[in-house]
């Protein structure tokens, strides 16, 4: 059974920001905020991220990894100093 959230004591400037994402995406600020919500309760705790990600293991050192990260990024732009 759908419930409903009321949420109190916005400020303005908060208020005005979630009508202007609203009408950018042509929906109401309620259709946003279910969205949001949506969305939000969607995604994993910061607790069962972390126990999911720890359990991942990697046979590559740091010093590899970090290595191909210079690769990708390139030369640091103050390098020649």
């Amino acid at each position: 059974m759908p419930k409903t959230v009321q949420i109190r004591d916005l400020d303005d400037d908060v208020y005005a920001g979630l009508v202007r994402r609203a009408a950018e995406a042509g929906v109401s600020v309620p259709e946003l905020l279910r969205a949001e919500a949506t969305r939000l309760a969607a995604r994993p705790t910061m607790k069962e991220w972390l126990a999911r990600t720890r359990r991942r293991s990697s046979d590559l050192s740091r010093a590899e990894i970090l290595e191909a990260l210079d690769e990708i990024r390139g030369p640091w732009p103050d390098a020649g100093r």
